[in-house]
């Protein structure tokens, strides 16, 4: 009997032991892990800003100075795109609902109060569907090359960003088509305002 317990004990000790030697090491790949992803991230995002204001050389954090009016739609961070220190417009980092779940999108809009690119981040909707906003071979307009999310560029916010309106929807994907318009519309009139109440000066 005492035989019995004493192995207990013994492999419940190895148990333990194994068990925190685990924890350590994934604490130690999760550390390094992060820092790696952390990095990638904010590489991603300078991308990205530079994709919305490709003339734009610098870009600062706004630490949510501008505010969602549309409460289906949450922003994220937002920033203040910069050139010779004159500010020429804001980008903001929108998400709302999806037919898969969350989609996210940066939204650039110009001093002019014009969307000047839009670049999604996330989405996780149906592919060969709704992931087709997020395409670069997709094309609402064949003949003149434009994607999804490329329609959008040049539109004014005070644009109707009515789907299959004033904006071509994604083939047999209207909710996704209408989540994604709804994102654009929402923070280019919030950056618009934003720019307009102080924000370029």
């Amino acid at each position: 009997m005492k035989t019995n317990v004493g192995n207990i004990l013994k492999l419940g000790i190895a148990l333990m032991l194994f068990a925190t030697v685990a924890c350590v090491g994934l604490a130690f790949v999760y550390s390094g892990t992060k820092t790696v992803i952390e990095e990638r991230s904010a590489a991603d995002l300078k991308a990205a800003l530079s994709e919305l204001f490709p003339e734009a050389d610098s870009f600062d954090d706004l630490n949510g100075a501008i505010k969602s009016t549309e409460a289906a739609v949450t922003f994220g961070s937002e920033y203040k795109a910069l050139k010779g220190g004159s500010v020429i417009g804001a980008a903001i980092t929108a998400s709302s609902g999806s037919y898969g779940g969350p989609a996210t999108v940066l939204v650039g809009v110009d001093t002019g109060g014009k969307i000047t690119r839009v670049k999604i981040m996330e989405i996780s909707d149906t592919p060969g569907l709704g992931a087709n906003a997020v395409s670069d071979s997709y094309f609402v307009n064949k003949a003149a090359g434009t994607t999804f999310y490329g329609q959008f560029a040049g539109k004014s916010v005070s644009d109707r960003f009515e789907v299959k309106g004033d904006v071509t929807a994604i083939t047999a994907s209207t909710i996704t088509s209408t989540a994604i318009t709804l994102i654009v519309k929402t923070a280019g009139t919030a950056g618009k305002a934003w720019l307009e109440q102080g924000g370029a000066n």
